[in-house]
């Protein structure tokens, strides 16, 4: 199938647009990730005006205050006070703000009052960096692996392929969990990001390792490479000067496309409390509020995380169905 130059597009603009997200959260993100603000716990996005009560058009954009009523089902109900108007300020000190005391929330708040919008940024630094090392660790793994299986053969070809299909023999989710379930759960973040990423990297490079190997035994075959052993070049150097570059257009689809599936495993472990936990934030634990139906009802704001991680998948989807489209014509 063709692939449409505007879908890519629009794929890769986002996937760029939600990296820099990511790296200028600090400064993009109008509060920061642990700021809780208990009164206006699960607010709904607030709404930004240019007119005001009275009719009066303002070229600043700006939002009211807002208090919290319960219904009769015990429910908060906010409402605005259009008493005093509080503007918008931008690029000092960050890209958005609010006049004080006012309180902006782009995708509203969860349970603990926390902006859903900065949380989303900051966790887009881990869920984000996470899938990403973990590709590619798995690709530098089952370059390795397939390289040296495929020029070798042989007893070497034996061990690594069976090596290998152990590791696509188990189903991967299932993996993901046994591995991370093993160890202790005491672990800080930092080790449990270091964690993670090895365990997507050992689920991932077994099935790019396969492939691989195959693109591998074909390539030794070639002239050029017949000719670099006459020439007396050594093993090392005929792979990493004469093979490996032939690898690498396959390299970045299975990059690619196995991006959206390490982002779902960060995220079921996350939600399964076996990932990253509060205080700390990734794309994973925001889905934890959402798991209820009764909170999506009333709150479905807090689903914005999940829709995130889907269009994610689907642009990285679609960015290694342009690379297989282009490598292929």
């Amino acid at each position: 199938m063709k692939a449409r130059p505007s879908a890519f597009c629009a794929a890769l603009v986002f996937v760029i647009v939600i990296m820099i997200g990511a790296l200028l959260a600090g400064w993009i993100a109008p509060y920061s990730p642990q700021e809780e603000v208990r009164r206006d716990s699960y607010h709904p996005p607030t709404k930004i005006h240019f007119v005001d009560s009275r009719g009066h058009f303002s070229f600043r954009p700006f939002v009211y205050a807002t208090h919290a009523e319960y219904d009769d089902n015990l429910r908060r109900v906010y409402s605005e006070d259009q008493s005093h108007k509080y503007y918008l300020r931008f690029l000092i000190p960050r890209l958005v703000t609010v006049e004080e005391p006012g309180r902006i929330y782009l995708l509203g708040t969860d349970s603990r009052g926390r902006d859903l919008f900065t949380r989303i940024l900051f966790g887009a630094r881990l869920s984000l960096s996470m899938a990403v090392l973990g590709a590619l660790l798995a690709g530098f793994a089952g370059l390795v692996m397939g390289s040296l299986s495929g020029y070798f053969g042989g007893n070497v070809d034996a061990v690594l392929m069976r090596v290998a299909e152990f590791f696509i023999m188990i189903p991967g989710f299932y993996l993901l969990l046994a591995l991370r379930g093993v160890l202790p759960p005491s672990l800080d973040t930092k080790q449990v990001y270091a964690l993670i990423v090895v365990i997507l990297a050992l689920i991932g490079w077994g099935s790019v390792a396969r492939v691989i190997r195959g693109l591998v035994y074909s390539i030794r075959e070639k002239d050029f490479v017949r000719a670099a052993k006459v020439l007396g070049r050594g093993d090392a150097e005929i792979l990493v000067r004469h093979i490996f570059p032939h690898t690498f257009s396959y390299l970045a689809i299975v990059i690619s496309v196995s991006i959206p599936g390490f982002i779902l495993g960060e995220s079921a472990l996350s939600v399964l409390g076996l990932g990253i936990q509060d205080p700390d934030v990734s794309w994973g634990n925001l889905l934890t509020e959402s798991l209820a139906v009764a909170h999506l009802r009333m709150h479905p704001w807090i689903v914005a995380p999940a829709i995130l991680i889907i269009v994610t998948s689907l642009c990285f989807n679609r960015l290694g169905d342009a690379f297989n489209y282009r490598s292929q014509s």
